[in-house]
């Protein structure tokens, strides 16, 4: 028995076409879809122009040898006719029948003597000089051409002049000028992509940690911790830049003695070694003393003075040594370049790794602080430190908020960026800390899982293109902005994929570390990471992939490397040179998904 078919999805199928009719009909008009232009004769034929022109990329060259014959011509006609013109025949000469015309006049040009299977430019030259191309010429086996046009409408009493220019080649081909360019260029565009990969995968790696929920999810405080860790936050700051800073400034009085530096490199790490054994020593049986445990706390930190110092020191090392042996090396003096920005970029860094050390340092003792007192007060105290560190703590946050908000837009308002936002911020934290118990916890690890894919998905969403407009303006065009650029995005692009591939590992590994004992860096070293390392390889080549693609677009707004090349040549209408830069980016782009491929698949 056949089905019968609904009248009512009859009529929904009816309206389903009708609304797609209607809503493609709409995108033809919105996108301005005209069919006419493509049968346009000038438009066809420019088109045309233009294939040809890319089916010819500029790569090879000859030496030129150029001919250049004239013959003159009058317009208008003379009173009396144009004078009579009889070429030399023993060379290459043309003819321009009739000798005058009326401007837009048509007068045939035949070319004789002239190197077999030649071409170049008919041009008509006025008195001014100036050279107007009115048709190319082709010479056939025998040296000769005919072509019949028409005069341009420059009309003047003087005899003007028709010029035949051909060309013919010399000696071996060789590479042109556009092809070394394009060479160099390509060269450039691998290396920023390969730079920007290493600087975001060096970034996304542990940061990727911090946006797996399977990792942050079990980080649980209570409130006072959280509040104590708050409140000590731009102390740990300042108190690690202003300590990286001075001793910045001590390393600076023996920035330029190799020998100082030198001694300083090799002798730091050996008392950096039993500095931490005696500080870090094996399993005791028995607790130590107090006065103990204090000496070798200070001894830690005296041991972490000493790495900023070494650090600083190496810094200067890397400097002098690098640019001392610029001029030595010769061709290979970017070595000693390279080492010097290696120095450069690392007396940049240490201030803020210093900084950020410094943080961590006071929050972790702050934390423990917190823990003690939630542990060993009783429920009125601990209320009672609660209310006012929560209170406290919310002042703070939300004041920094506010600063933050008031560098970015300039307001200079101090009660709307601190005064008003610490006040919501006391009572923000005085709410939460009287809706809590005394044995709950904040899980803090899940906002800062939440604030971390945000502002990831907040930078993935920020095409490099735009990025690199941004680095443009602060480091100038060029390529070191193409890798900010595409660094940065890798960052956000790379950490997203790496904290997924982390979230979803096996669980199993995870819990048997656990049950012993383990803590959570031991954990992540020996269940973790062991898991996420061929998926991270894997990932970290096909970025280097995406950004050699990238690194060919972001030319167009400044980023250096072949696309700044090809934008030039599309602009000026250079399309064969234009097309030996599309040529080299297929190569590349082909190549390198060809060698990513095989990479992934040894390393995977």
């Amino acid at each position: 028995m056949e089905k019968k078919t609904s009248p009512l999805r009859s009529l929904c199928i009816a309206l389903a076409v009708i609304a797609a009719l209607v809503i493609y009909a709409y995108g033809f008009q919105v996108t301005k879809v005209s069919l006419e232009e493509t049968s346009n004769p000038i438009r066809q034929e420019r088109f045309i122009r233009i294939l040809r022109a890319l089916a010819k990329p500029d790569l090879i060259t000859y030496e030129k040898e150029e001919f250049i014959v004239e013959a003159p011509i009058q317009i208008p006609c003379p009173t009396g006719g144009a004078q009579s013109h009889a070429p030399d025949t023993s060379k290459p000469y043309i003819t321009v029948t009739p000798a005058c015309a009326e401007p837009k006049g048509e007068v045939t040009i035949e070319g004789f003597n002239f190197e077999p299977n030649t071409n170049g430019p008919l041009n008509f030259i006025p008195p001014s000089g100036v050279s107007l191309k009115m048709e190319s010429i082709q010479t056939d086996s025998s040296g000769h051409f005919l072509i019949t046009t028409n005069l341009p409408k420059r009309p003047s009493d003087e005899v003007q002049t028709i010029r035949a220019i051909t060309r013919r080649n010399l000696g071996a081909p060789h590479f042109s000028r556009n092809a070394i360019e394009t060479w160099e260029k390509i060269v450039e565009t691998v290396f920023l992509a390969l730079l920007a990969t290493t600087f975001g995968v060096v970034f996304a790696v542990p940061l990727s940690f911090l946006a797996a929920k399977n990792i942050m999810s079990p980080i649980n405080s209570p409130l006072t911790s959280v509040a104590l860790s708050i409140l000590f936050l731009p102390t740990g700051l300042a108190l690690g830049w202003q300590v990286s800073g001075k001793i910045g400034e001590l390393s600076q009085t023996v920035g330029d003695s190799v020998p100082i530096n030198l001694v300083g490199v090799v002798l730091i790490p050996v008392i950096l070694w039993y500095a931490i054994r005696w500080a870090l020593p094996p399993v005791e049986e028995t607790t130590p003393a107090a006065a103990l445990r204090a000496a070798r706390l200070t001894v830690l930190l005296f041991a972490l003075l000493l790495v900023i110092v070494f650090l600083f020191l190496l810094a200067n090392l890397a400097g002098l040594m690098g640019n001392a042996v610029i001029a030595s090396l010769g061709a290979f003096g970017f070595l000693g370049k390279f080492l010097a920005s290696l120095g450069e970029l690392l007396r940049f860094s240490i201030t803020l790794i210093s900084a950020l050390t410094g943080a961590g340092i006071v929050n972790t003792i702050a934390g423990k602080l917190g823990q003690n007192i939630a542990e060993k007060t009783s429920a009125p105290v601990n209320r009672i430190v609660n209310l006012t560190l929560g209170a406290l703590a919310g002042a703070v946050l939300f004041a920094l908020i506010g600063a933050g908000i008031d560098w970015l837009y300039e307001l200079e308002n101090p009660f709307y960026t601190f005064t008003l936002p610490s006040l919501i911020g006391a009572v923000a934290g005085f709410i939460t800390a009287s809706a809590l118990s005394r044995n709950a916890t904040l899980p803090i690890g899940l906002v800062i899982y939440m604030v971390t894919r945000t502002i990831f998905n907040a930078l993935r969403s920020i095409e490099s293109l735009v990025m690199v407009i941004v680095f443009a303006v602060w480091v100038g065009i060029g390529p070191f902005a193409g890798v900010l650029a595409l660094a940065l995005h890798t960052i956000a692009s790379n950490a997203k994929l790496y904290s997924e591939q982390v979230e979803s590992i096996m669980a199993g590994p995870i819990e048997a570390l656990t049950a012993t004992g383990a803590n959570r860096l031991q954990t992540i070293v020996y269940a973790v990471i062991p898991q996420i390392v061929p998926p991270f390889i894997s990932y970290t080549m096909y970025r280097w992939d995406i950004n050699v693609r990238m690194s060919t677009i972001i030319g167009f707004a400044g980023g250096g490397g072949i696309g700044f090349l090809l934008q030039q040549n599309i602009n000026l209408l250079n399309y064969r040179q234009a097309s030996a830069q599309m040529l080299a980016i297929a190569v590349v782009v082909a190549s390198m998904d060809y060698l990513s491929s095989a990479m992934r698949e040894k390393a995977v």
